[in-house]
């Protein structure tokens, strides 16, 4: 596996592998990589003869200093997991000025009102930031397809967004939600909580299931009510938001229409650590 640390040096390597003719599938990532990162690679070694990776933190996404200066780096570990995976052929590690040559800022986009929607309400800007991240990653590694899991489904609307306006050509593919053996969908900011806490937040997957019955014979203020229920119960964890919304639109909705398709959306805080989960309903 390669390990590329700059522009230049990723340049002549895409630059070989397209005279070679080699398709290239992409994941970028923020690394304190874990399975779920590896799930994308194993859906992109289906398709491509080139697998890579990028391991960049990204500034312009976090709206709070604090969470950017938390977020787990272990550089070292990342690139041995990535080795040890066998299915990553190279890692692209840039520092920030190869993404940010000027100022460290975001461009502004236009996502079709996605960017208003739950994570963009209380984060202004974040899509901002992750918009222009990804856009520049693809410009610099021109990969065939590029993939995203469905736990941030959110973000993954949004980069489809993206390539549809900015006519890029690149094949976007969700990856479905990677969970621990307890259902708890893997991320990177579980690490920063204790083994017992990572356990009782199992409570948010077997919420989303109880939500996915429900939805067949509740109301969504009956199901509101109770999702609020049950974490009004749960020591520790605080419901900072749940909602059913159109996969389409991602508009919350208040009915359920039998031509739409629909998904739960969850976000708890434990322990001071924001997790985020969301399932779709049969």
């Amino acid at each position: 596996m390669e390990v590329i640390k700059n522009k230049k040096t990723l340049q002549d390597f895409i630059e070989r592998q397209k005279e070679m003719g080699k398709k290239i599938g992409f994941a970028p990532t923020m690394g304190a990589l874990h399975k779920g990162h590896l799930s994308l690679y194993e859906e992109a070694r289906k398709d491509n003869d080139l697998v890579i990776s990028s391991i960049f933190v990204n500034p312009t996404q976090f709206n709070n200093p604090e969470d950017l200066e938390k977020y787990p780096r272990d550089i070292n570990r990342d690139i041995l997991i990535l080795k040890n995976s066998g299915l990553v052929d190279a890692v692209y590690i840039p520092e920030v000025a190869d993404i940010y040559p000027e100022k460290t800022e975001s461009q502004h986009y236009d996502f079709d009102g996605l960017e208003n929607e739950m994570e963009g309400k209380s984060r202004p800007g974040h899509f901002d930031g992750v918009g222009t991240v990804v856009e520049e990653l693809f410009r610099q590694i021109q990969p065939d397809s590029a993939y995203f899991g469905e736990k941030d489904f959110q973000q993954l609307a949004i980069i489809k967004k993206m390539v549809e306006k900015k006519h890029l050509p690149v094949k976007i593919t969700g990856v479905s939600i990677y969970r621990a053996d307890n259902g708890l969908a893997l991320s990177s900011r579980n690490q920063r909580l204790h083994e017992d806490r990572r356990e009782a937040s199992k409570v948010i997957y077997h919420t989303l299931n109880k939500v996915n019955d429900w939805f067949r014979i509740l109301t969504i203020p009956e199901i509101n009510e109770r999702v609020t229920d049950i974490f009004d119960h749960e020591q520790g964890m605080k419901l900072e938001y749940f909602l059913i919304a159109d996969e389409e639109t991602l508009k919350e909705t208040d009915f359920f229409y039998k031509d739409r398709n629909y998904r739960a959306f969850i976000v708890v805080v434990v322990d001071g650590v924001r997790l985020i989960d969301n399932m779709h309903l049969d």
